[in-house]
């Protein structure tokens, strides 16, 4: 292994929460090992890959998808299945593409949040390889396309080869074998409140609110969105209407990753990203449910003992009920936020592993 050792981070382009839950740990590893090279796989946008990560190499072609999805909370179940059928239809040729590229590009370590190609690429290509995230597409499909394929057993035969998943907490159930649970994994981010009043030429006393769904755009008719007293909203929805009470996020003139910890309310749908983040920095949470999917469900009760929260529907956020939801989160005794032990804990992992390979 090099004396700068060279990570080769392949992320999942399922909207922006692959990425902004891995950032943590990469930024840690780099505080460890200064000279570290890093470059991205994934089809994500540069510029938000840049804000999260900085300086990086980007390879922006992957085969994994994660999945299709109609909104940011509905699944494209048969779009879902026509990609997964045609990836598979001759799985080791695409495995075959991607494991040339890795051995052309020689990195010391793989990490894979959370595109299990890229891991059967890594293992055929002799590089150690570990998996990272709160869910993984086995499961998903199994879940939501069926069980007792050979697609679905080539899926979990990928996961098997990373020397090791790490699940940080919160998470949905896994059946893989090799999964190690660490803490929480996120970063909160700088309150700046004031300098975003004063951008957005607010009095000290407006309340402000976040609507953001994820990387994966959401349908909710904010021009419906009810007008509150004291009240201002920061969107990050393509369509953000043109409205006194409303701007898209970019005008507040500060970077995302400090817009959360410096509002009054947060309002999402589950996701790892902005659920543990909200836990970190105690900030309430107003959140649309998905039943279906099977992160919800320990993602809802994880959240719920570390910040207030309250599940409701689109319909009921852009009505007249608005107020009252609101009122019903804030009554809400405060717990207590969350601690990011998992940083801490994901990094030795990835550096046991490094030394390991210096070692042999």
């Amino acid at each position: 292994m090099s004396v700068s050792p060279h990570l080769w981070l392949a992320l999942s382009p399922h909207g922006f929460g692959h990425a902004a839950m891995t950032a943590p740990l990469v930024a840690e590893l780099r505080r460890r090992r200064p000279g570290l090279r890093l470059t991205i796989q994934t089809a994500l946008p540069h510029a938000f890959l840049e804000s999260r990560y900085g300086v990086f190499e980007h390879v922006s072609h992957i085969p994994d998808i994660g999945f299709r999805m109609k909104s940011a909370v509905e699944i494209d179940v048969e779009a879902c299945a026509q990609f997964y059928a045609g990836l598979h239809a001759d799985f080791p040729a695409v495995v075959a593409v991607e494991t040339a590229r890795l051995q052309a590009a020689r990195p010391d370590l793989v990490l894979a949040n959370v595109p299990y190609v890229t891991i059967a690429a890594a293992a055929a290509a002799g590089i150690p390889v570990v998996a990272y995230c709160s869910i993984n597409w086995a499961d998903m499909v199994e879940h939501y396309l069926g069980s007792g394929t050979a697609m679905l057993a080539q899926i979990r035969d990928s996961y098997a080869k990373a020397q090791m998943f790490l699940r940080p907490t919160p998470a949905q159930p896994m059946t893989l074998p090799n999964v190690v649970d660490i803490g929480p994994v996120a970063v909160k981010g700088a309150i700046r409140t004031g300098e975003i009043r004063r951008a957005l030429g607010l009095g000290q006393g407006t309340r402000l609110g976040l609507i953001a769904f994820g990387g994966i755009d959401h349908r909710l008719p904010l021009e419906h969105w009810p007008a509150l007293e004291g009240w201002f909203w920061l969107s990050s929805l393509a369509d953000t209407p043109a409205r006194p009470d409303m701007v898209p996020w970019q005008a507040a003139g500060v970077p995302f990753s400090d817009l959360l910890p410096s509002v009054d309310v947060l309002v999402t749908k589950p996701g790892y990203g902005t659920f543990s983040e909200a836990g970190l920095a105690g900030v309430p949470v107003l959140y649309e449910p998905r039943p279906d999917w099977p992160e919800s469900r320990p993602l809802e009760e994880w959240l719920g003992r570390h910040t207030r929260c309250l599940a409701t529907t689109a319909e009921e956020m852009v009505s007249e009920r608005l107020p009252l939801l609101l009122q019903t989160l804030f009554s809400q005794a405060a717990p207590e936020v969350a601690v990011a032990t998992g940083i801490a804990e994901g990094v030795d992992a990835l550096e046991a592993v490094l030394d390991a390979c210096a070692r042999s």
